[in-house]
């Protein structure tokens, strides 16, 4: 049990570290229209190191719970998808400058915590419930996303948005 821990929090830490880095709040992110029930931006980190706390607890106990070889490797898949579609989005939001793209990718990002709520319950049906903070605050943020594209002129992304202003200047 005491190793599951350990891996569940290194993996945690490793997620929340390279989410804060592919992060980038900067003057693009700071200039966008948001609507005024948008989170302050020092609310996003304390919010993610609680959810993805939750979802190693949850983890730890659906592990613990699981029997058989088998049953690991689906458990381990399961989150393998799932931080795959997490770490997509911050790329796509902010170092891209793709709102819109990132808009398309939060659908595959609900549904792979969905899918670890639905074949957690098996294991733990507290595992199950400690993971719904992380669906609704991804709902929550999907709903933001999807406003700040409705909001905001269409997004050419970084690279274009870069020679625009080197021309412009020149």
């Amino acid at each position: 049990m005491t190793l599951t821990i350990v891996v569940a929090a290194v993996i945690t830490i490793l997620v929340l570290g390279v989410g804060g880095v592919m992060t980038n709040v900067g003057p693009w992110y700071r200039d966008l229209k948001k609507p005024s029930w948008n989170p302050p931006n020092w609310l996003f980190g304390p919010a993610w190191t609680l959810i993805l706390g939750l979802a190693a607890w949850a983890g730890v106990l659906a592990w613990t719970g699981a029997i058989t070889q088998t049953e690991h490797l689906r458990i381990a898949l399961m989150f393998g998808v799932n931080i795959v579609f997490h770490l997509l989005w911050s790329p796509l939001f902010f170092n891209m400058q793709r709102p819109d793209w990132a808009l398309i990718e939060v659908p595959f990002l609900w549904f792979s915590i969905l899918a670890l709520i639905v074949g957690l319950a098996p294991f733990s049906a507290l595992a199950a419930w400690l993971l719904l903070p992380y669906l609704l605050w991804v709902a929550f943020a999907a709903f933001l996303n999807w406003t700040i594209v409705r909001m905001n002129p269409p997004f050419t992304g970084r690279a274009v948005t870069a020679s625009k202003s080197v021309s412009a200047g020149g």
